[in-house]
């Protein structure tokens, strides 16, 4: 929303100078209601829609009839005839080959919508107070950082000539915003290229213009992503393209204050616009926080109360909460620290039986291999004494001297 109350006004002939100032139309401290404008676009917009749909006897058009059970094939009715083809196929239904589609497409379905008059001058009204807010047209993505001035208001756009339109714009400071228009126009992807649509362009400035300045229309319709309109016909569609507020909008200096006709203020009705009066805004100053800590509000504010407990409404189990027991039971907390404290010492004495029992092991283990030792060594000179006994009683049988003579010979 707006906040000055005079707009300076420039010189088409030359662009630099300032021809005069005017007064800011009320319709520029109308409330900004985005939620309102992108209803009312969201349903006019869907008043260019043409009905579309096939025709009624699509798929129906066939002297066809089911052939029933005990077939092997399904109900569904068939072609007649012979000959070609197309005999024996099924038809009408629409999983079949040439069939009816599923709930086929009507021309009279509901593709309009009608929109209250009261709610499409609000929106208006919003639309054109939005586009003079700098941060918003800045928002859009409008190139308007040389621009003098939003709202911007030209004395008089009456030329023919596209070359002079554009030199004025270029003046006022709207050439980075041609230039970059002229460079977002790219193919359409999709189906669309062949439907009468092939290029996208994004909107550029919008130019509205009253009576004394109707070749201006002739003048713009070459300039890419220019668009004019009259301000008796303004059109939300081309004050919100796609429902977003804050168009880049050039006024002719008598349309600019034709506005007051049209929409009147907050107390008396518009002329052409009957029984019309602006929407009054619900605030005026948007720091809610800031009126609500005024000394004025809180000298009148009550004092915020605090709920008092009168008793305990939620049951406590003191089995599992150990306020609720402690209070029963003042000792249980002596208890609890006492088996912490037992705990605690179980754990160091634990701890010293584990390092005991480690060197018991470590002992026993050192014992058996010094034993095992002993037992072998031991075991080694026992078989030692055995096979010398051995021998000593071979020796002394009669066999056993013959065989131990024969090697004592070899």
């Amino acid at each position: 929303m707006s906040a000055r109350q005079i707009v300076r006004v420039f010189e088409a002939k030359a662009p630099n100078k300032i021809a005069q100032e005017v007064q800011l139309p009320e319709v520029f401290l109308a409330p900004v209601r985005s939620d309102l404008v992108n209803t009312v676009f969201a349903n006019l917009n869907k008043n260019r829609r043409q009905a579309y749909g096939v025709d009624q006897r699509a798929g129906m058009e066939y002297n066809a009839e089911s052939w029933g059970p005990g077939r092997a094939v399904a109900r569904v009715p068939r072609v007649s005839g012979s000959g070609t083809h197309r005999s024996g196929q099924g038809a009408f239904a629409n999983s079949c080959r040439g069939g009816r589609m599923f709930n086929p497409n009507t021309v009279w379905r509901r593709l309009h919508r009608k929109v209250n008059l009261t709610q499409r001058r609000h929106a208006v009204a919003s639309a054109i107070a939005a586009s003079a807010v700098p941060s918003l047209v800045l928002a859009r993505g409008h190139r308007v950082n040389d621009v003098p001035e939003i709202p911007l208001v030209v004395d008089s756009l009456q030329v023919s000539k596209t070359k002079d339109l554009l030199k004025i714009l270029y003046a006022l400071g709207c050439g980075e915003e041609l230039d970059t228009i002229i460079n977002t126009k790219k193919i359409r992807p999709g189906v669309g290229k062949a439907r009468n649509r092939k290029y996208k362009i994004k909107k550029g400035p919008l130019i509205i213009y009253d009576n004394g300045s109707v070749n201006v229309k002739k003048a713009a319709r070459n300039i890419p992503g220019v668009e004019v309109c009259h301000v008796e016909r303004l059109n939300l569609l081309q004050l919100c393209p796609g429902g977003h507020l804050g168009r880049f909008v050039i006024w002719t200096k008598d349309a600019f204050e034709k506005l007051n006709s049209i929409f009147g203020n907050r107390t008396n009705p518009g002329v052409e616009k009957k029984g019309y009066i602006l929407e009054r805004p619900m605030l005026t100053n948007a720091n809610i926080a800031r009126i609500i800590n005024s000394d004025d509000i809180q000298s009148v504010v009550k004092k915020m109360e605090k709920n008092t407990i009168m008793h305990d409404k939620q049951k406590k189990n003191p089995l599992t909460n150990k306020v609720k027991m402690d209070y029963l039971n003042p000792y249980r907390k002596e208890l609890r620290e006492q088996y912490k404290k037992e705990q605690k010492e179980h754990k160091d004495k634990h701890a010293e039986i584990v390092k005991k029992r480690l060197d018991r092991k470590k002992a026993h283990r050192k014992g058996a291999r010094k034993f095992i030792n002993n037992y072998h060594k031991e075991l080694e000179v026992a078989n030692q004494k055995t096979i010398k006994e051995y021998k000593e009683y071979i020796k002394s049988t009669k066999i056993g001297k013959a065989a131990f003579a024969e090697e004592d010979e070899k």
